[in-house]
């Protein structure tokens, strides 16, 4: 026997055990320029207080793309990951998490799509350059035939 995959998982859970999880439990990326990692790791202490925090630099390729550094040269970015319990006395979830995701946005930051989401349409797309993700969806006729990833991966449209 191996154990379930953790996509299963999520799919069989009841509503209640989401709630609770929801509340109690952070997993969280953010990409950020390492030019604001303090301030970062200070949105993050205030925030969800999560430790300890991973932090992984990496440079970022000016591609294109839905993920590319804001001007046209690879930039230094940093992977700051939260898995954990906020030790916050006011946290909640949606409220801490969209105070993180815009503060990410205005670095210039992006959010791993695996993680809980719940930026608007519009700020998703504000994050991340949806230009040649659209284009390709027309070109290849997707509409209709797939979601679009922010309908994959954002609590507010899923639930």
């Amino acid at each position: 026997m191996v154990p379930p995959k953790i996509s299963l998982l999520k799919l069989t859970q009841g509503e209640t055990i989401r709630r609770l999880y929801e509340q109690h439990h952070v997993v969280q990326d953010m990409l950020v320029p390492m030019k604001y990692l303090q301030k970062s790791i200070e949105a993050f202490q205030n925030e969800i207080k999560v430790y300890p925090l991973w932090l992984c630099p990496f440079i970022l390729p000016s591609h294109p793309g839905m993920v590319h550094p804001k001007g046209n040269e690879a930039e230094l970015y940093v992977d700051i990951g939260a898995y954990g319990e906020p030790k916050t006395k006011h946290f909640d979830a949606k409220a801490s998490m969209r105070h993180l995701e815009k503060f990410v946005r205005d670095v210039h930051g992006f959010q791993m799509l695996y993680a809980d989401c719940y930026m608007s349409r519009e700020e998703f797309w504000g994050m991340f350059d949806g230009s040649l993700y659209h284009k390709l969806r027309d070109k290849l006729n997707c509409k209709n035939a797939f979601p679009e990833v922010y309908d994959k991966i954002c609590k507010a449209a899923r639930h």
